[in-house]
Formats: structure tokens, sequence, C-alpha cells
């Protein structure tokens, strides 16, 4: 029975922890990444039905979000599917944090709280990828799973979620915008596309075992084996300085502008090797925040 209004909500994440070309069980190839969870930011969706015949957002840059909330509904067998959508989000736009995903996926989500059905996980994606081309792994917090982002299917699910971590988050370029479904997919060659069966296998083992020293080297191999597609300006200077302050890795967002330094949120001294990146990255005029587990 549809209710008066339907809410919906979804995380961000901060990037990835890994990002290339993988193989799935029938050995066909797929553009995958597994995400790094961010549960500081979030989008939230509230949908208003009406008695027009299509469905109209607020703000109306978010046309991802409508487009998804009309396709839930006519998914759904509903054939006038009028009604208003309102999106709020503190999720920075552009930087590769997963920002039109997760307005999509707040949309879907209210849309069927309005209507008052459970969809699967895979369901959900199906008309996530159809409403935006490209999606990341968000609607997946409960296990970290390798994720084929421009079709929408689980690759390969690893069953645990990924550790908690904290992240000093660095902006490299605060002036730049990177829309995902602008940037060329990369093309990975025979080395990288080896190089990716390797890491798969220790971020399989990683997050079996929680092991964060072992998250950090597949997620500092994947940055530097992207780095050709999409640079990150002074990279190699956060390496040095997450190397130097205790970071266990760096992870970037293969497909934005931010680089993350990676830190133990139970180890003794963390605080401590935070501080120091701190002082470090002010000295260098690097733009950062901080997102503790």
């Amino acid at each position: 029975m549809p209710k008066a209004r339907g809410f919906g909500e979804a995380w961000a994440h901060h990037g990835e922890i890994l990002q290339g070309i993988f193989e799935d069980e029938r050995s066909h190839k797929h553009r995958g990444l597994v995400s790094l969870p961010c549960r500081h930011l979030r989008s939230e969706a509230v949908f208003f039905p009406n008695s027009h015949d299509q469905v109209t957002v607020s703000p109306c840059s978010r046309e991802k979000a409508r487009r998804a909330a009309e396709l839930t509904m006519r998914r759904a067998g509903i054939e006038r599917c009028g009604g208003h959508l309102v999106i709020a989000s503190d999720i920075p736009v552009g930087r590769g944090l997963g920002s039109s995903t997760a307005d999509v996926l707040a949309a879907i989500h209210a849309a069927i709280d309005y209507l008052g059905l459970s969809w699967t996980q895979e369901e959900i994606m199906r008309v996530a990828v159809e409403a935006e081309t490209a999606c990341d792994s968000t609607l997946f917090t409960q296990s970290a799973v390798l994720f084929a982002q421009r079709e929408g299917i689980v690759i390969e699910p690893f069953h645990r979620p990924v550790p908690p971590i904290d992240i000093i988050s660095v902006d490299t370029e605060p002036l730049k915008t990177v829309p995902t479904l602008d940037f060329v997919p990369a093309r990975y060659d025979t080395f990288e596309a080896e190089a990716f069966k390797s890491l798969r296998s220790l971020l399989r083992r990683a997050i079996r075992l929680g092991d964060l020293d072992l998250i950090g080297r597949v997620a500092t191999a994947s940055a530097n084996l992207n780095e050709r597609f999409l640079p990150k300006p002074g990279l190699r200077a956060l390496q040095e300085i997450a190397s130097r302050c205790g970071a266990f890795g760096v992870q970037v967002a293969h497909s934005g502008t931010v680089v993350g330094l990676m830190f133990d949120p139970r180890g003794p001294e963390t605080s401590q090797k935070i501080d120091r990146a701190i002082s470090a990255l002010g000295a260098a005029d690097f733009q950062f925040r901080i997102f503790n587990a």
C-alpha cells in the first residue's frame, strides 16, 4: 500500500581500494572496483507523489536521481508515475566520492519506500546503472564486493566488510571536477591486467583476515597502476608523507580528485601519526579533511 511519501538515503564512498579489469567465474572480463565506504557523507531523498505524469526534482541539477525515481516507478508497473523528489546531500560533487550514485540510490529507496516494496540489491543496482550508466558499489554496505560499475553486477563477493579505516582526505585539485561519464575508461595493457589478478587475490585475503597493512599495499598499488589514466597532482609527495607519518597506505578516487592517507583506528599511536601527517600536509599547502572510522 503506497504511503503519503517515501524516504531513502545512501552513503558516499572515498574512492576505491582497487580498480581495474577482472575476470568473472566464466573467464569473461569486466571493469570492476572495490569501493571504500565513507559513512560521514550521505544523500537523502524524499519522494512526494502527485497527479502528474512525470517526476520532478529539487535541486533541478539532480537529473540522474529524477530518472532513477521515474524508472523505479515504471519498473514497479505504475503507469502514472508522477511525483516530486527532493534531494539533500553533503557529498561534494565531482571529487570521486560517489555523489551521483548516492543520489540515485537514495531516490530508488525513496520510491520503493513510498510503494511499500522490498527489492533485492541486484534489482536496485540494475535500475541505478540504467539511470546513471556507471555507478559504484555504495549499496553493498554489509560486505565488500568486487563490482562491475558499468554493468551493475557483482564479480566477486568478499563476504566481509572493509575493516574500519581512518582517512585523511586530500583534494589534489580543488578547482577541478571530474564528471564520471566524461572520464575515458582506462585501457589497461597485459602487464596491468596480470597485476590486477594478483591484487584481487591479495585483497581477498586481506578482507578475510582484516589485515589493514595488506589492504594498504593493494590500495597503493592500484593508485600507482591507474596514475597514468587520471594523474593526481602531488601523489608522490602524498605517498612520501604517508610513509613518513605512519600511514599504512594511500588510496585514490580513480575517477576523481581525492587521495586518502589510510591509518589504523585501533593503533596505539594513530592520533600522533595523524597529527604528524596534518602538520606535513599543511606545510605542503594541501587541502584536506579527516574522516575517522
